[in-house]
């Protein structure tokens, strides 16, 4: 397959420039669900072309309604195998480094974050989130001043939404609206613990009640909206597809204004 063929349609937007750089900046996305699998697939049908995939998971049939590796056919195999395969035919010369595991304090060393020019951050426990911001940021920070600067973007939930004109984008401490960013602010400040650096995040200030007529065995009201996977709240492929296309998009303009530079 014609390489130039297949990003014949990027090139008109960003000039040939642009995209020999994408597909040299190397991108890692932890947690490749209902949000980050969909940030995965525009980055390499944009042209990006050196990928690490970081998730613990297998797909589940509750996957297959927002999920982009999730089908009847995938049940049981691990996500980021099923997104890596699909990568590679998207994009035959895709540089694509599937982790099956998750990204905490045992394992955070084996990440080296400063290398890679985009981290993004699609991870639904709340102490794996705050420790990937302390050390995404900590990133940004050791390479501000260099040739190569570490851009970090971080989905907050998507989870009990419906209206994907709510979503936006903001600094996260501007977030408004959003229980998740609410608990992870509250961690860092009793923590002591501060982000490096200032980064974006993708959010939706709307939060709609799981619906009252429905309530799985053992679970009871005031479980709705803990970050632990304690719960599963429940969410739809509009809304989580947006929350990941919109971090790429964020990623896309970036590389395209460093071209500029």
């Amino acid at each position: 397959m014609d390489r130039n063929l297949i990003f014949e349609r990027t090139a008109r937007l960003t000039g040939h420039a642009s995209l020999a750089l994408i597909e040299h900046l190397p991108v890692i996305i932890f947690g490749v669900g209902g949000v980050g699998s969909w940030t995965a697939e525009t980055l390499a049908r944009t042209g990006f072309a050196d990928i690490t995939i970081v998730d613990a998971d297998a797909v589940a049939p509750t996957n297959i309604n927002r999920q982009l590796p999730a089908l009847a056919t995938t049940i049981g195999r691990p996500k980021v195998d099923v997104l890596a395969e699909r990568l590679r035919e998207i994009n035959p010369d895709i540089r694509i480094t599937p982790v099956h595991g998750l990204y905490t304090s045992e394992t955070a060393d084996r990440y080296d974050l400063p290398h890679y020019a985009y981290i993004f951050d699609c991870i639904d426990s709340l102490a794996d989130k705050a420790l990937l911001i302390l050390n995404a940021t900590r990133a940004m920070a050791e390479t501000a001043r260099t040739d190569n600067p570490v851009r970090f973007y971080s989905s907050m939930g998507a989870a009990l939404k419906l209206d994907p004109t709510r979503i936006a984008t903001a600094e996260f401490w501007r977030v408004k609206g959003c229980p998740l960013a609410a608990a992870l602010r509250r961690k860092f400040k009793k923590s002591g613990q501060m982000p490096a650096r200032k980064f974006t995040s993708v959010y939706s200030d709307e939060l709609v009640a799981q619906h009252p007529g429905y309530r799985p065995e053992g679970e009871t009201a005031d479980q709705s909206m803990t970050f632990g996977k304690a719960v599963t709240n429940g969410s739809l492929m509009h809304i989580t597809a947006t929350f990941g296309l919109t971090l790429a998009s964020l990623a896309i303009r970036d590389a395209i204004d460093r071209c500029k530079k």
